[in-house]
């Protein structure tokens, strides 16, 4: 019998390798590429609208690397206590202009107080406390007395405008907390009541605290297209009493929720943020400090069935599982608050990038 050189054999071979392989593929299933962070939201948004649960619209960016996501990320949404950061940004500017004071004296009189959130009703008038005192209930416990002493202290169109010269053309305070809209208003302000705002915009302008710019030149158009003056150690004075406030946020069962998974009373949070709730309205804006960089997530619930205040409302742990998920992508290495400082760590910029949304 003939044998066949191994180079023939080779190539005699070759067609029936060739079969086997076409036919173990066509018995192998093809394995469907793993969703994106975008779709994984889009999934959990679509499951609350479909379940009737309710709806939600969110922006989230890392800043060092510009990843973004967002769903209905520029859709107008009532904001809640979440204005309050407009109210805290244009006090951040107005302390740094020497035109306010951390120190400077507010009384808060008989029959200022509101009702609602926060620690000032409750108190024997009438009594003085600093702007940082107010600006800090404000923040810390959502305080809507505080928040009226603010308005009163710097006004409702200055605060306004700032938030126009910033680009944030879909952001607006309209009122005092808890009393009714005085003088003109916009045909809108009954659809929103406080305020509104869009994700896009309010991560804009909580990328703007941290990142600590406080001396724009010019005004803006649109998110992204503000210039700042070089952040000095001023500035830095300024927003480190800023962050301060915001990461002792009282309310953490919305972002912080399944992040901080540890006591940070005394070790200090990775997280600064400031919550907005009504009925039907759940939201968060928060700095999150990732291993991996700095993220920004602004999140809002509205049109929720969960009308509950307890700490499992609906809206809340879905904002949480929202929150995970993305930080969990981004950095799944986990948190780390030592950059949570003016700045985040990062170079300092005269800018803040306002990349697309998806």
């Amino acid at each position: 019998m003939r044998t066949l050189p191994i180079p023939s054999l080779r190539r005699a071979l070759l067609p029936a390798a060739a079969l086997l392989s076409t036919a173990i593929a066509a018995q192998t299933p093809v394995q469907p590429p793993a969703p994106t962070l975008q779709q994984q939201l889009q999934q959990l948004t679509s499951a609350r609208v479909t379940t009737g649960l309710g709806h939600t619209a969110l922006y989230a960016i890392q800043l060092n690397t510009q990843n973004v996501v967002g769903i209905d990320a520029n859709l107008p949404v009532q904001t809640a206590s979440v204005i309050k950061l407009g109210i805290l940004y244009h006090a951040m500017v107005e302390v740094r202009a020497g035109k306010a004071r951390w120190d400077e004296p507010i009384t808060l009189h008989p029959h200022q107080a509101v009702a609602g959130s926060g620690l000032l009703t409750f108190l024997d008038t009438p009594v003085t406390l600093t702007l940082k005192d107010v600006l800090t209930m404000m923040v810390i416990v959502s305080d809507n007395t505080a928040t009226n002493l603010a308005i009163d202290r710097f006004g409702i169109d200055p605060v306004n405008a700032r938030l126009q010269a910033l680009g944030l053309e879909n952001t607006h305070l309209y009122k005092k907390v808890m009393l009714p809209a005085t003088g003109p208003m916009p045909a809108d302000q009954p659809k929103f009541g406080l305020g509104k705002t869009t994700p896009h915009e309010m991560a804009y302008l909580m990328e703007a605290i941290g990142l600590c710019h406080l001396h724009q030149q010019g005004t803006a158009t649109t998110p992204g297209a503000a210039h700042f003056l070089p952040t000095d150690a001023a500035d830095r004075a300024v927003c480190s009493v800023a962050l301060n406030m915001l990461k002792n946020q009282f309310y953490r069962e919305t972002i912080p929720r399944y992040l901080e998974a540890v006591d940070t009373s005394e070790t200090g949070t990775a997280i600064a943020s400031k919550t907005g709730s009504l009925d039907a309205v759940r939201a968060d804006v928060a700095i999150v400090m990732g291993k991996s960089g700095p993220m920004v997530l602004s999140i809002f619930t509205y049109d929720n069935r969960d009308h509950g205040w307890t700490v499992d409302n609906e809206a809340e742990v879905s904002i949480a599982k929202l929150g995970k998920l993305i930080v969990n992508t981004w950095s799944p290495t986990g948190l780390d608050g030592k950059n949570l400082i003016p700045g985040l760590g990062l170079p300092d910029s005269t800018t803040i990038p306002s990349p697309p949304t998806p």
